[in-house]
């Protein structure tokens, strides 16, 4: 006895049901990943959370068609791989201040102007990256980092894919060969640029030692302490003598002790004119940062990330944008 057609025992609709159920099922445990390895190609997280919707959009809309000849996870990150690809053929890459010019030891120098024009890198929540992120395979934290993401803009879009899909998330090189469509030996050839570009850029400062959890909380209960006071002397106990400060969008950059705290005692620091929570992004401590705006009143002003070696703050990256505060899950207000 032949089975019955599949549209004679159940509805389209109940089919359509299933199907979309059943790609929920299999896609949705990869979203995290997928958006931290949108984010390390892009360097942004609105481009990242756009383009890992545009992967999921172009997912389903091909699910009738997948094959299994791959494992799922696999056909998703070549659609998001080269989805980012495409994208970044007419973005320019993301930087830091300190990727594009020299820094000053001199609090009085002349700060430029913000540059609002330059697409800066972004600093990315924990959160978004996902407890799971495959990063792990090489260290998580090392993986997302700031220093690393910022690296990795350096590199041209293809190399970049290369190297996060082989070093950061263990693809094998026929894997990569095939998300990518390329061959081989390419694919091997692409991972020693990528690799000797990045070597380049000296000592990695994962390196270095970070303090164990009780030190680094003392450390930053001490810093948000003495930043919200304006107490200078506290803040040099914490700060090590070649600690750097960068602010996108401003340009201008600080390397040095008495250049940094330079430049926040005479320019930045008042007391009670700011706020601080702590948070997490780029698996590093960070704060979000509220300005005193009158009436009680402290406004969102942007997200400072913190890199830690020993018992010291080495560096402070403050992206001075109140829009990058929501992707934290926190209020544009806060009220004292």
């Amino acid at each position: 006895m032949s089975r019955p057609l599949p549209w004679t025992s159940r509805t389209r609709e109940e089919a359509t049901m299933t199907s979309n159920s059943e790609f929920a099922a299999l896609t949705e445990p990869f979203r995290p990943e997928l958006f931290a390895h949108c984010y390390r190609l892009l360097g942004s997280i609105h481009d990242a959370e756009d383009l890992v919707q545009e992967t999921y959009l172009r997912a389903w809309r091909a699910f009738d068609r997948f094959e299994g000849r791959s494992s799922v996870r696999r056909w998703l990150y070549k659609i998001a791989t080269m989805a980012c690809l495409t994208a970044l053929e007419t973005r320019s890459r993301r930087p830091l201040p300190s990727g594009l010019g020299a820094p000053s030891d001199d609090h009085r120098v002349a700060v430029a102007a913000r540059e609002p024009s330059v697409a800066w890198l972004q600093p990315a929540p924990d959160a978004l990256l996902g407890a799971d992120d495959p990063a792990a395979v090489m260290a998580a934290r090392t993986a997302v980092r700031l220093a690393f993401i910022a690296a990795l803009q350096f590199l041209p879009a293809r190399q970049r894919a290369v190297l996060t899909l082989r070093d950061v998330l263990a693809f094998r090189t026929a894997e990569v060969a095939d998300i990518l469509d390329m061959t081989n030996a390419a694919v091997d050839s692409a991972l020693r640029r990528a690799r000797a570009r990045l070597a380049e850029a000296g000592p990695a400062e994962d390196d270095l030692p970070e303090p164990d959890t009780e030190s680094r909380r003392a450390l930053l209960d001490g810093y948000v302490d003495a930043f919200t006071r304006a107490d200078t002397d506290a803040l040099v106990n914490l700060l090590r003598a070649d600690v750097e400060l960068e602010m996108p969008p401003i340009p201008t950059w600080f390397t040095g002790r008495p250049a940094v705290v330079g430049f926040l005692a005479a320019r930045v620091l008042r007391r009670d004119l700011w706020r601080m929570v702590p948070t997490r992004a780029n698996g590093q401590p960070a704060l979000v940062v509220y300005k005193h705006a009158g009436d009680g009143r402290y406004e969102a002003y942007g997200i400072q990330v913190l890199t830690l070696i020993g018992p010291w703050i080495a560096r402070i990256t403050s992206f001075n944008d109140p829009r990058l505060v929501p992707a934290f899950g926190l209020a544009p207000v806060l009220t004292s």
